[in-house]
Formats: structure tokens, sequence, C-alpha cells
């Protein structure tokens, strides 16, 4: 098989390391951190109910689906029309289950990638193996990281194949579910009054799915243009998703937010508003992008069995266990390599104290990524804000080639606001430091919900045997088996990282979680038992397994150490985190623990009833 095309990011062997004072630098990482911390932690930001409900209404909606309310009786109902409900679909056709209905309040399939079209969207994980069934349906991405509209069009091919559309309920919102003992079914209500009967659910809703706004003081108050991100306003920008974004020119624009999606959508921004203020918090570490066209002969010489192949070897790399060769090559696995050369460098000194080389190589990168910044923005005194002082893995990594370039132009201005956040809004704009910034529009790149009730960011909350609520049952932290299926909740499964495991490419989870639960569905159906539940002893020894193995991979995430943001409860200790975290021995361990128990075939924890 030929090799990927080549990218433009340096190689971990080819590069020197820097000198630099360690001691020096974990003192700057815990000023920076320190300066960050809030004592309102999640409460920090303003659900979009209310008077903000609006910024989660569909733009991209040529009709609405007119249809009466449904009361029929399926065999299983999924909740989201993403890659993981696209992918559990998939599983479930595989094993041999015909009738499945998918509930998505988007007009469309495509989850993240219906909802995020903003200027310059694309994935950050390599296409190859960020594209989820890419043999199934015979497809190679254009680009080394593709294009929000390609991967929309993908999901959609996706649900074409595997005839997923057929009973796909779009524009729907699922606003209730309760299980009915008698009939042993799921009562699933919608706001389309839909009252649907199903044997089984699965919860495919996402972990980014509610979006988020700041609860800056005025923020009911201004009166310019506003809407988040992950429903870009095209009617008031102008142009698309490729940019031209001609209607601001002559407009003040402000961008609060400089996460993953404000990389990618500042430069097109910058290009195009009269005046572009962008207002940071905490900066991000911004490596080199490398995008490239695909190699049709290399597409074309792809062995069977390539696509798992490559996931499994980027897999192993960015959770630290070294392969015989690095087969997606980018700013992710670039870590890996630096840790490798540090190992050999003090193993043949004879140190062999891991913390220590592993802490040293995490330095290693993050002074690369703060000498990119000097690199490229012009400014002095610009690229010191522009400079991320914390581990990587602290907070999302980004990849990017034009987002540092953009401060260079004179009508984008960095308003750093030294990790306090934005003061407060006016009428006309935007307060910081007591300077205000006038703007004719708001944009609000500032994320979604996480860390919050599994209820909150679903809409909706499940009630289980008894009418007991699952938010109820887990007020005192997550009881489950391997984080899909929690006692009290029969013929009901959960797809996200909690006591699941935490990998930086999620379809790959989701492709492990999906295989399991259709493998238990599968199974229940054919065996003909009305339930499947975890027993309780399953379940408890579950929870101890995730309390003694810790947080494990990439352990950053939870980490106090850390700056706030997502990755840590925005930097407050939760007493239930430890109960929620993911498998500690790493996905690489729990993808095996799942092969192994599906494997061995006695279906151990589960409870049927016939």
């Amino acid at each position: 098989m030929s090799s990927a095309p080549e990218d433009t990011t340096s190689s971990a062997a080819d590069t020197p390391f820097k000198e630099f004072d360690p001691e020096a630098l974990r003192e700057r990482y815990r000023a920076e951190r320190q300066k960050r911390l809030r004592s309102d932690g999640n409460e920090q930001y303003v659900q979009v109910d209310g008077q903000f409900s609006h910024y989660v209404d569909d733009p991209y909606l040529d009709q609405t689906i007119e249809r009466e309310p449904l009361t029929d009786d399926v065999d299983v109902l999924v909740v989201g029309g993403g890659f993981g409900g696209l992918q559990a679909g998939a599983r479930l056709r595989d094993a041999g289950v015909d009738d499945i209905r998918i509930i998505e309040k988007g007009g469309d399939f495509g989850g993240t990638w219906y909802w995020n079209r903003y200027p310059g969207a694309q994935c950050d994980i390599e296409s190859y193996i960020y594209l989820p069934l890419l043999e199934e349906l015979g497809y190679v991405p254009t680009e080394k990281y593709a294009r929000a509209k390609e991967i929309l069009e993908y999901s959609q091919a996706i649900g074409r194949h595997y005839n997923l559309y057929e009973g796909a309920l779009f524009q729907t919102e699922v606003t209730g579910m309760q299980w009915d003992a008698e009939s042993s079914r799921w009562i699933i209500s919608t706001n389309r009054n839909d009252q649907i009967r199903a044997r089984f659910v699965a919860m495919a809703n996402g972990p980014l799915n509610r979006p988020k706004l700041p609860g800056i003081p005025g923020i009911h108050d201004y009166k310019g243009h506003t809407f988040h991100t992950s429903r870009w306003d095209y009617e008031y920008t102008g142009g698309g998703p490729e940019g031209d974004l001609d209607r601001l020119a002559d407009k003040r624009v402000a961008v609060i937010g400089t996460g993953a999606t404000a990389i990618q959508c500042v430069p097109f921004l910058g290009q195009t508003a009269e005046q572009l203020f962008v207002f940071q918090r905490t900066p991000s570490s911004v490596d080199v992008r490398g995008n490239s066209p695909t190699d049709p002969e290399w597409a074309a010489n792809l062995n069977p069995g390539w696509h798992k192949h490559r996931m499994e070897n980027f897999n192993g790399l960015v959770s630290g266990v070294p392969q015989t060769e690095d087969l997606v090559h980018d700013g992710w696995t670039d870590l890996i390599g630096k840790m490798v050369n540090r190992f050999k460098e003090a193993t043949s000194a004879g140190d062999v104290d891991v913390p220590h080389i592993m802490e040293m190589a995490n330095f290693d990168k993050m002074n690369e990524i703060r000498d990119r910044v000097d690199a490229l923005v012009e400014d002095p005194a610009v690229a010191e804000q522009l400079k991320p002082y914390y581990q990587m893995f602290c907070k999302r990594p980004t990849f990017n080639d034009e987002y540092l370039p953009t401060f260079n132009r004179k009508n984008v201005q960095l308003v750093d606001t030294d990790g306090k956040g934005v003061e407060r809004i006016t009428e006309g704009g935007l307060v910081v430091q007591g300077v205000e910034y006038e703007v004719d529009c708001i944009i609000f790149a500032t994320g979604f919900e996480v860390g919050t009730s599994y209820a909150r960011r679903a809409g909706y909350e499940i009630l289980g045997r008894d009418g007991v609520a699952l938010g109820d049952k887990w007020a005192e932290g997550m009881s489950s088996l391997h984080g899909m299926q929690s006692r009290g909740f029969p013929n009901c499964f959960l797809m996200h990282m909690n006591q699941a495991a935490f990998t930086a490419n999620f379809p790959h989870l989701l492709e492990e979680l999906t295989t399991h639960i259709a493998h238990v569905i599968g199974h229940t159906l054919k065996k003909g038992s009305k339930t499947v539940e975890v027993s309780q002893v399953a379940e408890e020894a579950w929870v101890e397994t995730i309390i003694e193995k810790g947080v494990g991979a990439m352990g950053a995430l939870g980490s106090n150490d850390c700056t706030p943001g997502y990755y840590n409860n925005e930097g407050q200790p939760n007493p239930t985190a430890s109960r929620a975290a993911p498998y500690g021995g790493g996905s690489i361990e729990f993808f095996k623990l799942l092969a192994d128990w599906r494997a061995e075939g006695s279906f151990a924890g589960l409870e049927f009833e016939d």
C-alpha cells in the first residue's frame, strides 16, 4: 500500500529540543490557570431557552415538514441523526434489525455537520479516520481534512446506503421518554405530539449538541445583531461556507471565543469585515494544518481493512502507545514522537522517570506551538497574547494555517481579556478593562454545554422503572455497565465517553459503542426476550473499576492542574467526576475489553427477562 499524501507538519525526529527552564514554565502555567479560575464554573453560561431560544432555531430549512402525530410501535428508536445515530443504524442493520426509527431535530442527517456550517468549517482529525464506515460505502474523502459540506453530504450518503431515511423523523425533538413496565416498551413523546412506543431506545444525542452563551452582564441589553456560530446567519454576513462574507464590508464585528470554531471562521471574517474584534479569554494552541488533496493513486491502492487499521494506528499514538509507523503524521501524533525521542535520550542516560519524560515532551511540543506564534504574528505584543501556557490536551488542540496571520491585518484587533473574559455588554458593544468596543454584530463562538446534567443537554428526562428519572439516579454520581446501560432503565443504551473511553477521534469510539449496542440488541431480539438490563452487582463493580482506574489516558482530562475549560468542568472540582470519568486504562484497553466480553458469549452482567 502506498503512503498517504504528505502534509507539512514538522517531524519530531528532525526537531532539536529547545533549551528551557522547566520550573519557570510550571510556574507560568500555574499563574495562567489561577487568573482564569471562577467560582461559578459552568454556571457562568446562559441556557439557550426563553428569550434566547432563537439561538437554536434552524436557519437551514427550505420548508417545514408537515405530518400527523405518530402512535406506532418500533423495535429500535435512535435519538440523534449525527454520526452516532448513523453508526448505530448501520450496525443494527448489520445485526439484522429492520425496524429502526431515527428522530433528529435537524432537517436531515449530519448532526454536528448539519448545524455547523460556519465559514471554514472542517474536521480537525484526519478525514480518512474521522469519517465512519468509509470501506462500507467505498468512499475516500477528497482532502486530508474534509470540509463541512462534504461531511454533511457523506452523512446523507450513509443514511441512503443503510436505508435509514425510511422511518426517520426530521425536524422533530424528543420531549420525554418513559418506561412502561406493563408492555415492556419505552413511550417517546415529541414536540410534534408523537407518542411512539419502542422496544429499545439508543441515545445518540452527541457530547456537543446544545449551544451555550456566556452569562456576561448586559447580554440582554445589546441592540445589535447576534448569532451563535452553530447557526451561522448568512443572510446577515453574505457569502457561504467558502467565505466571501460581502455583507460585512461596512460592519464592525465582534467574535467572543477563541476555541476550535473561532480558529476556523476568524480568517474569513478578517478578510471582509470593516473591523473585526476577537475577544480572547484563553488562547488556543494552533498547530500546522497542512491540508492537502487526496492522492488518487494512494486511494486506489488501499487494501481491505485499511480504515480500521489507520484508526487504530492513530488511537495508539495519541494514547501514548508507540506504533511501528505513524500513518496519520499530524499535530496530534507529533507529541508521541517527541515523547519517544525524549524517552530514548533519557534511558540512554539511565533516566526512566516516565512522568518526567512525558512532561518534558509536552513542554517541547508547546514550546514549538509558541514559537510558531512568533513566526507568524508580526506584532510581538499581540504574539505574546496569543501564546498558550498550559499542557497540550488541557484544551482541545487546534490546527490552522490562516488564523494567526489574520492578526497581521490592519482591520483585525485581538482584545485579550487577561483571562477574565468580557466585563459586560452594553446596548452598542462590549466592555473590557473599562474600554467599550462598539460593534454592529456579536458572533458567539462559545461552544456547547459540557458538564451539565444529561437531561439538560438532551432536552428531556428519561424515566425508567417506577418513574425514576435518570438524572435523579445519577445525582450522586453516574452508575452503569461500560457506560452504555444503567440498572432501572431496561432496553436503554447511551453513547458517550463517561464510564466508557476517551478518544481524540470520537467517531472511533462511536464505532466501538454502536457495534457493542447492536450486538446486545440483536441478541435480545433473536432470543425473544422482553428486556435486557444490567445487574446490580455488575453495575456496582463497573463503578468501582472506573474509580480505581482514574482518568488514565491523556490524563489532562479532568485535571485540576489544567487551565479551566470544558475538559475539566471549568476548573471546578466535581465531587461526582471520578464516577463519570472515562475508563482509566485507556481506549485501547477498553475496546479490547468490549471485544473480549462479546467473544466470551455469556453476556456477563446482563439480565434477560423472557
